[in-house]
């Protein structure tokens, strides 16, 4: 399965180029091993996607709920995504 996701710039340089081999997100939706995240560049100024996008594929997942990144609701309804790309 093929899942898209928004990047901010200086993130998606990183996912891009192999140097960030990981990938952490709110749990609202579903993804296990062998799923592609495609990220899409997305400017949060202009709130608009930048026309670039790259492709990697999820090597494992695992759900937690003990990062504080996102507001402590959406942590107790989702809980967290960690994904290794390859």
């Amino acid at each position: 399965m093929k899942i898209e996701k928004k990047s901010w710039p200086e993130m998606f340089d990183r996912i891009a180029k192999g140097e960030k081999t990981f990938d952490v997100r709110l749990a609202d939706f579903d993804c296990k091993a062998g799923d592609v995240l495609v990220f899409r560049e997305w400017n949060p100024d202009s709130k608009r996607y930048t026309g670039r996008s790259t492709e990697k594929r999820i090597k494992y997942v695992m759900k937690t709920k003990e990062a504080k990144f996102w507001t402590e609701s959406d942590v107790k309804r989702y809980g967290f995504l960690v994904m290794g790309l390859e």
